[in-house]
């Protein structure tokens, strides 16, 4: 589970825990993720461990998947879900802001993926959620980085999806929209300077685009992950749950 100490990943965390899934947190610092898993087992009285890794460096996904196959044996369920890269619009990104960006939305997740999903078919059973974003299907200018590269784990998914589907294994995205995490205050303060436009403003402009009039809550979209993971989506597959209060367009 990645990113599990804060946000959309440490709401997944607990619903995952509580139903009945031995779940092993991963993120960069060590405190924040003792205090979530210490949290976590608090809550739901289930079996919450952590681990320090950094998605974005090639040498740390063997060892973090090992670690966690060590402690626990097989890996079941994969949710890959990061943090996303700074605010800018597509000609503003320079290309080490390119590349920082792909490998943590792309690079860093396939290769966790590669460790663990051979494994999963080899066993018959399997599940693989992306944690990306409804800008994939509604861009939005000024999250460049995102839109390209969650694009690409969203195809990857597809591909992923009808490769493993025969044994077991069933690989889907979950889109959110706008969620009360610090992800979207960093987003919302950086149009805020570029526009010279108050927070307040662009806060509630932001809710007032979504059907249901607000951002969406961490635990809303841990529970459509944690749907993806269970034994009722054996059937739903290659697919992106879009879950944004109704605000994207497409059809």
């Amino acid at each position: 589970m990645g990113g599990g100490a804060t946000g959309i990943g440490h709401a997944t965390a607990e619903h995952l825990a509580r139903a009945g899934h031995r779940v092993v947190i991963t993120g960069r610092r060590a405190t924040a993720l003792r205090t979530a898993a210490d949290e976590l087992i608090r809550s739901t009285g289930g079996t919450v461990d952590w681990l320090v890794s950094d998605v974005t460096d090639p040498d740390t996904a063997e060892a973090t998947v090992g670690e966690a196959e060590r402690r626990y044996g097989a890996l079941d369920v994969l949710v890959l879900n990061a943090g996303g890269p700074p605010p800018g619009r597509v000609l503003e990104v320079d290309d080490k802001q390119w590349q920082s960006a792909f490998e943590l939305l792309l690079l860093g997740p396939l290769r966790l993926a590669r460790l663990a999903l051979p494994a999963m078919a080899a066993r018959g059973f399997g599940r693989v959620v992306f944690v990306t974003s409804t800008a994939v299907r509604q861009p939005q200018p000024d999250l460049a980085a995102s839109v390209v590269l969650r694009s690409a784990v969203t195809a990857a998914a597809k591909l992923l999806s009808r490769e493993f589907a025969v044994h077991g294994v069933t690989v889907n995205c979950v889109a959110p929209g706008p969620t009360a995490t610090e992800r979207r205050r960093q987003i919302l303060t950086s149009r805020a300077q570029a526009t010279g436009r108050g927070y307040a403003d662009l806060d509630g402009e932001d809710a007032a685009s979504v059907p249901v009039g607000r951002a969406a809550h961490p635990q809303e979209i841990g529970a459509a992950v944690a749907f993806l993971a269970s034994a009722a989506a054996s059937y739903v597959n290659g697919t992106v749950l879009t879950v944004d209060g109704g605000r994207t367009e497409t059809i």
